[in-house]
């Protein structure tokens, strides 16, 4: 992983139309231009890291501070490569940090998508539903105090861990 730059906006609004169209047929929600100007218009690099497989564009994930917790968004991974344990290992390390924190994570997943069950297995609970959007929450694991770290998420962007996946 690395941190995203204003740069990467294009390629991830296209990623995210790709990853999403399915799902969105699926609830009568699809918009080819809404669909990726939702994402131009939220795309915060500074909370944005871009996933790359062999030095290519294969996903991004933002996390996002809110006054409670963090918020997970903008999570996609290229379809081809779902199912590999890639997000698993993007999720963990990002996980891993929001425990050492103390910090809750909350996020949204369109109602019926298959990332639900990803979220689940990863300690997510399901929050409230509307509609078309699942709203999930996951509380910190517990962990000694002495192994809480005090730097936030977007401390660590720069963290030569962060480029373990």
């Amino acid at each position: 992983m690395r941190p995203a730059s204003a740069a990467d906006v294009e390629a991830v609004a296209e990623l995210r139309a790709v990853v999403l169209r399915a799902d969105l047929e699926r609830l009568g929600r699809y918009d080819e231009h809404r669909v990726r100007q939702r994402l131009r218009d939220g795309f915060a690099p500074d909370h944005t890291w871009v996933v790359e497989v062999r030095g290519v564009l294969a996903g991004c994930v933002a996390l996002r501070p809110e006054n409670d917790a963090h918020r997970l968004e903008h999570f996609y991974l290229d379809p081809g490569l779902q199912g590999r344990g890639i997000g698993s290992a993007v999720l963990r390390l990002l996980l891993e940090r929001c425990d050492r924190d103390g910090t809750r994570v909350r996020l949204n997943v369109l109602r019926g998508s298959r990332a639900q069950q990803l979220y689940e297995r990863h300690g997510f609970g399901v929050e409230t539903e509307e509609t078309v959007d699942v709203f999930m929450v996951r509380e910190p694991a517990l962990a000694p105090v002495s192994a809480r770290c005090v730097a936030s998420a977007d401390d660590e962007r720069q963290s030569p861990r962060a480029n373990a996946v």
